[in-house]
């Protein structure tokens, strides 16, 4: 590649600072924001792909032809001036500054105010682009006192400092989740923090690509990281921060925020391929829904794997075996009426003898093989097979037709896109582009990500009125808007637990909000009693619990798997639904502002030192701490509970400790460590048999611990899956508690026009002295006092 050292200042265009860098290559480098920055690298006039489908600001959803690479709709564009002189240009706005320097060339990003640069390119050869391929490199100068994070679904510790990983999609089943890369989606976001606070990097670039966060070491240049892509284009957004929290708010925000999903999907489900494999599955159903009763476990949706789609061993998309299943609609129509909502999993790979594969080949919807115009050729499970093009509109309509009349209509409710990653490693393979056609390794990850937009938007137009849930596997940034995602097919082993936690730290980190991990793991042994029971504890508290399962023995991951612990599975499960208001609460706030729901202690607490080392236990959204069992034979385990004024309480029992320093708790099977730090007001339900916003008749406010002066605590009401959920069809509570000399006052303020099947809600206090006085006004919830929690 050539090294792009010499810069020269060419002027303004719009918001744009200019600069030709030779070999043809032209900068462009603007402000977007207060504290959004950004740079694009053209060459040869142009860009490798002018579109792209991560970028969302505002909600401004792009269209499936993509958002134009030049646009800047959506941002506010501050005014900025540009200075010049000595061989250095400064970009100047309120909030951000980019001082570029000339020769050698490179950019200092600097908040207003600060001397230091928060993040700054290396002084010795910090761009690359390759004048025979599409590659292209960016470094950057690194501190060694600087944690990485974020990069979506990677494997590994929480900070990444010192690895490299691929940035790439495949289908890693039974992965190892300290080691494995790549996995299965394609987010080359990285947020980094360190002496100079943190700050975030977004490359809009669907290419393969690499980024290294300190693997190499070269002694011409001292520390850095770097990105680098096969191919594409070098378009990133910069994002000020400064603080974690707000790096991962704005790239939220940027990319479109995440999707509120109805409350249903916030409960416990079940998936198996062995149940939709089976001969008799079908009754194998029944009997889930029957063993479901028999032994109290509530669940509300169940995923149907994708044996229901099969002829023989293999899968077809939208085909249904008759044999397993003589009554489709009816069996929707059972689970249904179980209270579970029916899902089913879907794959984007037509096999070489589909059904339907000459109609498929005749409407040329297939991705292509550029060099023969026919349909580019890819391994799959059972075979070979041929992809979906997502980019081609009449791809979407056959697609969106088979949704409609195999699934809709037959009463699916949600669609599980899976196995989407899209590996079709043709290097002459063509998309579409909706007339505009692209080679796909300029975007193979826009493909999971337009299929599962389709399936959102056909699930919303089929049940106008409610809010649509999808699934997604894979997929690039953005994929939140429309769906919740998962770590995928992990392997049933005890790592996998610590691993998992902090890989599921980084996704969220990353903007997605709604995910889980396959409870008692998806592929390898089957679990003793032990760690099912201790699975089922680690996922009970995250936005996604689904227990899936693909076992050589055909043993399924169930709840009643092991006699000897079916009473803790069911009091961990219950102990979720005990919990689902305040969960619901938290995901309602992700969607509103941008909040991430499960986040690392450090995020919550920025001035604790300890618990950026914190890696076995994370947040609940602001107030609860979770602290899974995560080694074998364990009974009881250490937990470092974060400096906070007033201190923490055990959520089962109440007792309080002091905050800054390491306890050691009893964790029996079925004892999941929770603490709540004081001061916080937390919803609870009685409702622990499944979620049915009409019938759930009460509503609790766990007080734990007197606010130093005042706290608040949101709960937000609806009916389980309005599309009106910013509207009327919402119900928002806002409690306050202040302290009044010895005693506290509790307020509430509410706005929106759901009347919920409650009109009380009751307060039962925790280690509070004194009295609460309860003040509210007139209306249609009741504020009354309770007794204490945890009275006999």
């Amino acid at each position: 590649m050539k090294a792009l050292t010499e810069g020269r200042y060419s002027g303004r265009d719009g918001i744009w600072a200019v600069f030709e860098l030779g070999w043809n290559t032209q900068m462009r480098i603007g402000i977007l924001e207060h504290d959004i920055g950004r740079v694009i690298l053209k060459r040869d006039g142009g860009h490798r792909l002018d579109r792209g489908w991560s970028i969302a600001p505002n909600g401004g959803e792009p269209s499936y032809e993509g958002r134009a690479r030049d646009s800047v709709e959506g941002f506010a564009c501050p005014e900025a001036s540009v200075t010049e002189q000595d061989g250095t240009v400064v970009l100047a706005a309120k909030g951000l500054t980019a001082i570029v320097t000339l020769s050698p060339f490179g950019i200092a990003w600097h908040r207003t105010g600060e001397n230091r640069p928060f993040l700054q390119d290396r002084r010795t050869q910090a761009y690359f682009v390759s004048r025979k391929t599409g590659a292209l490199q960016h470094v950057m100068a690194r501190d060694d006192q600087e944690r990485h994070y974020g990069l979506g679904d990677k494997a590994g510790p929480l900070d990444h400092t010192g690895r490299r990983f691929k940035i790439d999609a495949v289908d890693p089943c039974g992965f190892d989740a300290e080691l494995s890369d790549p996995l299965y989606k394609m987010i080359p976001f990285l947020m980094v923090d360190g002496p100079t606070g943190a700050h975030g990097i977004f490359y809009d670039n669907l290419a393969v690509g690499e980024m290294d966060l300190g693997c190499t070491i070269d002694n011409y240049h001292g520390p850095f990281r770097s990105y680098s892509a096969q191919d594409g284009d070098l378009d990133f957004y910069v994002m000020a921060g400064p603080s974690v929290p707000d790096v991962v708010r704005r790239f939220s925000w940027l990319t479109g925020g995440q999707a509120f999903a109805p409350k249903w999907s916030l409960g416990f489900a079940t998936t198996s391929m062995t149940i939709a494999d089976a001969p008799d599955a079908d009754a194998r159903i029944t009997d889930y829904i029957e063993k479901c009763r028999h032994h109290q476990i509530p669940c509300d949706s169940f995923h149907f794997g994708s044996g229901y789609t099969s002829i023989g061993h293999r899968r077809y998309a939208f085909n249904w075996n008759r044999d397993k299943f003589p009554d489709p609609a009816g069996t929707m129509r059972r689970l249904k009426e179980a209270g579970m909502q029916p899902v089913t999993n879907l794959k984007p790979c037509l096999l070489d003898d589909h059904p339907r594969l000459n109609e498929a080949m005749e409407q040329g919807i297939l991705v292509k093989d550029g060099a023969t115009e026919q349909p580019a050729v890819a391994q799959f499970w059972d075979g070979l097979g041929f992809h979906v093009d997502f980019t081609n509109p009449n791809g979407r309509t056959w697609w969106r037709n088979g949704i409609q009349s195999a699934l809709l209509d037959y009463g699916v409710v949600t669609i599980w896109n899976d196995n989407n990653e899209y590996e079709i490693w043709d290097e002459d393979a063509v998309c579409n582009g909706d007339g505009r056609p692209f080679p796909q390794v300029l975007a193979r990850a826009a493909q999971p990500l337009l299929m599962t937009k389709l399936s959102y938007e056909a699930q919303a137009a089929h049940t106008p009125g409610k809010r649509p849930y999808a699934i997604t596997r894979g997929g690039a940034a953005g994929l939140w808007r429309y769906a919740q995602t998962w770590s995928g097919d992990n392997e049933t082993a005890w790592k996998t637990l610590r691993f998992n936690l902090t890989q599921g730290l980084n996704m969220s980190l990353s903007g997605m909000f709604n995910i889980g991990h396959d409870v008692g793991g998806f592929h390898g042994p089957s679990p003793n009693a032990e760690l099912f029971c201790r699975f089922v504890e680690f996922c009970a508290l995250w936005p996604r619990m689904v227990m899936n399962s693909w076992k050589d023995d055909g043993i399924v991951n169930l709840p009643w798997m092991h006699e000897s612990v079916i009473p803790q599975v069911r009091d961990v499960i219950k102990l979720r639904y005990r919990l689902m208001p305040y969960l619901y609460t938290q995901m309602w706030r992700a969607s509103r502002e941008n909040e991430p729901v499960v986040r690392p202690l450090f995020y919550s607490f920025p001035e604790d030192r300890s618990a950026l080392d914190v890696q076995d236990s994370f947040m609940m959204g602001p107030d609860i701490l979770v602290a899974p069992v995560l080694e074998e034979g364990a009974q009881d385990r250490q937990v470092y509970l974060p400096e906070h004024a007033g201190g923490w309480f055990d959520f089962h029992d109440g007792r309080h400790f002091e905050g800054g320093q390491i306890i050691t708790v009893q964790a029996p099977l079925g004892r999941l460590p929770v603490f709540v730090r004081c001061g916080a007001i937390i919803p609870v339900t009685r409702q622990i048999d499944g979620i049915k916003p009409s019938t759930d008749t009460q509503r609790e406010l766990i007080v734990f611990g007197a606010p130093q002066d005042v706290t608040h605590a949101d709960l937000y009401e609806d009916d389980g899956d309005t599309s009106d959920w910013q509207g009327k069809g919402r119900l928002e509570l806002r409690f306050q508690l202040q302290r009044s000399g010895r005693d506290f006052v509790m307020s509430l303020d509410t706005s929106g026009a759901y009347r919920p099947a409650f009109d009380t809600v009751s307060i039962h206090p925790v280690g509070i002295e004194g009295q609460i006085r309860i003040e509210t006004p007139a209306g249609s919830i009741k504020v009354v006092q309770g007794k204490p929690a945890f009275q006999d």
